[in-house]
């Protein structure tokens, strides 16, 4: 392989391609990259912007990179109280770090914040990843919330055509009242956007602070019965029927279907016209 990328050039960056076999992050390998620490074939590289293909030798500190393993997903019931990082600066504990020592190196899809709780899908394909988090793939993120207060369904309905809170323009958001608790009220709430702190700033907009977040869902995964730092693994004949699309365009820049849609209605014949027949 050639030490530049150029256009129609087939093979995979050499930073994705060590994300991938579990061993780093993409930044992590760019890094040991710069340090020296990575080899291709026996050449040391001076730059990511390397393509390797299926046969190249790959060798980081002297040791062989295995081949990168099959995409996997899990589920994860995050509590309160975790960082969704693999480094805190402050020292917080983190989500990775309350993980079976016997699961591979993975990263999450999307991110909760250190006071929400719910369900957090992890993956050891960081391309599966990326593909996930985004707005056009089309996948609902569903969340039962807790507010101060008593908003009703007509306050809420304002959020459907999308607000803007301190200069920050938000998507569309469904908000709908479960039921009401003493000063509380629970909320089920609905979006496909997840910017950071969407659903606590936007409820605030309303006037009403958020006491608790619990993602229930993310696309067609649900959180069930799992319980507080519980792992399972998704089978793999699951993975590719729910996220194939989101696999093949991760590994080869297309872009996903969107899910479901409706189908074109046939085209209206013209005055005098006999309508075309349907076809069996």
């Amino acid at each position: 392989m050639t030490d530049e990328t150029a256009p129609g050039e087939k093979g995979e960056r050499i930073a994705k391609r060590l994300a991938r076999a579990g061993i780093c992050s993409r930044r992590d390998a760019e890094r040991w990259i710069e340090e020296g620490r990575v080899s291709v074939n026996g050449k040391k590289l001076a730059t990511p912007a390397f393509l390797v293909g299926p046969g190249d030798r790959i060798v980081v500190d002297g040791k062989p990179v295995a081949a990168a393993e099959k995409t996997r997903l899990w589920l994860y019931h995050k509590p309160r109280g975790l960082m969704t990082t693999h480094r805190d600066p402050e020292g917080r504990p983190t989500v990775f770090e309350k993980l079976p020592k016997e699961m591979p190196r993975v990263i999450s899809v999307g991110r909760l914040d250190y006071n929400s709780e719910g369900l957090l899908l992890l993956t050891n394909d960081g391309a599966l990843a990326r593909k996930l988090e985004l707005p056009a793939t089309g996948w609902l993120r569903r969340y039962r919330v807790r507010v101060y207060g008593h908003p009703t369904d007509e306050t809420l309905a304002v959020l459907q055509k999308g607000v803007s809170v301190d200069g920050v323009a938000y998507g569309p958001i469904h908000a709908s009242v479960e039921k009401a608790q003493g000063d509380n009220t629970w909320l089920v709430v609905s979006l496909r956007e997840g910017k950071n702190r969407e659903v606590r700033r936007v409820m605030e907009h309303l006037g009403h602070q958020v006491s608790r977040l619990i993602r229930v869902a993310y696309g067609p995964f649900q959180l069930g019965t799992l319980p507080p730092e519980g792992v399972k693994e998704i089978p793999g004949k699951i993975v590719a029927e729910q996220t194939g699309d989101a696999i093949t365009a991760g590994r080869t820049g297309a872009r996903p279907k969107k899910p479901g849609g409706w189908a074109k209605a046939a085209p209206k014949p013209k005055r005098g016209q006999k309508p075309a027949a349907r076809k069996k």
